[in-house]
């Protein structure tokens, strides 16, 4: 096949990686739009779970894969200046430029082309001159914009304000700090991707985000205010910016996948909140799916995609319910912050009603008789 592929993320390129590797016949061209090495954020994190399919669909590039990874396995809610541990949660970090360039290193040694700022103006034009497109160009995918009338896109803004930023203090658990001030509670997400960086989001409610100033701050007054405001966890270090511009949440769904022979993969597709830190994973998922398909229906393009769909789109679904779950409590944490240490952890763990009581005295007996003990597993809303 001759297949074009826009977007040299990760669901574009383990795409390639994986269809070439499976017939070194297949044409493979990815355009970026981006020049190369041109990643924002820091670092990305996978469960166990999510590298289990990884390592199922291609042993021999998951070694490489995950061979400079942070691993660790437990967690940490910090409430009230608390450290509460959460075991049995297994976490692998990396930094996402270098995730790129280990797939990107993998797709060129199979004979992948790779093109840097190519910007694809006329996806109706590329479709014609080849087999198959993957769009594979993220959450605000123009591929999708050009054919909106067919994929039918929806888009939900979520309230929160978000911040991405980086910081040379090690945060060796996945952490999440919880912090009251007189605006407002500010909430980071961080964990360390690399011996020396961690990542560290910053999420914060629109009323205390404009009640402290940061609606007229600058990107360099918001770091320095954030760093302010964490500092008992960043002790000497500060914030480092990157684009660390304030964001809200967009969630991204079609009602329809594929049209003719242009296939929509990874954030292009549907976007999954970072809160569930499972947006990488699905569209590398994704790109497992498409290439089963193909294999399964070599030459059948319809049936290739129907494949594809039939075995995404529950996932989708599920993952995209259990994001809009977490992003409540998020939204209304405020109303969480009277509870304990430990019976707020639980009910963190418990947010998305797909984590039950015994679900968590498997993963960490210790937490759960604790938990038992304050009769937080009494107060919890059942799993779903």
């Amino acid at each position: 096949m001759k297949i074009a592929v826009i977007g040299a993320g990760p669901a574009g390129l383990y795409f390639s990686l994986l269809a070439k590797k499976h017939d070194p016949s297949h044409q493979i061209q990815v355009y970026e739009q981006n020049p190369a090495g041109a990643t924002y954020g820091w670092g990305v994190v996978f469960s166990d779970v999510g590298l289990s399919f990884l390592q199922e669909a291609d042993p021999e590039f998951f070694k490489a894969f995950v061979a400079h990874h942070e691993r660790c396995d437990y967690m940490e809610i910090v409430h009230r200046g608390t450290h509460v541990q959460v075991h049995g949660n297994h976490f692998s970090r990396t930094a996402r430029i270098d995730m790129l360039r280990v797939l990107e290193d993998a797709c060129r040694r199979e004979g992948v082309r790779i093109e840097y700022n190519r910007r694809i103006d006329d996806v109706a034009a590329l479709a014609r001159e080849v087999d198959l497109v993957v769009a594979a160009d993220g959450g605000n995918s123009a591929v999708r914009k050009q054919f909106a009338d067919h994929f039918q896109p929806s888009f939900e803004k979520r309230r929160n304000k978000f911040a991405w930023y980086g910081t040379r203090q090690r945060f060796h658990p996945v952490s999440l700090i919880f912090r009251e001030t007189p605006h407002g509670v500010f909430i980071a997400h961080s964990y360390q991707y690399s011996p020396e960086l961690s990542t560290f989001l910053v999420e914060v409610d629109p009323e205390t985000w404009q009640r402290a100033g940061l609606h007229e701050a600058s990107e360099d007054e918001s770091r320095r205010y954030c760093a302010d405001v964490f500092r008992p966890e960043l002790g000497g270090n500060e914030l480092l910016t990157n684009r660390s511009l304030w964001f809200e949440a967009n969630i991204v769904r079609n009602e329809r996948w594929t049209h003719r022979n242009i296939v929509l993969l990874g954030d292009a597709l549907r976007t999954v909140h970072f809160s569930l830190g499972s947006g990488t994973r699905m569209a590398m998922q994704d790109a497992i799916a498409l290439h089963q398909g193909l294999v399964r229906h070599p030459g059948d393009l319809p049936a290739a995609f129907a494949a594809f769909e039939t075995q995404r789109r529950p996932a989708s679904s599920s993952f995209q319910n259990a994001a809009a779950r977490s992003l409540d409590w998020y939204e209304n944490v405020a109303d969480k912050m009277h509870l304990d240490p430990v019976s707020f952890a639980y009910d963190y763990m418990r947010r998305t009603g797909q984590v039950s009581h015994e679900d968590l005295k498997q993963r960490d007996p210790h937490f759960a008789a604790a938990c038992e003990a304050l009769s937080c597993h009494q107060r919890a809303p059942a799993a779903a």
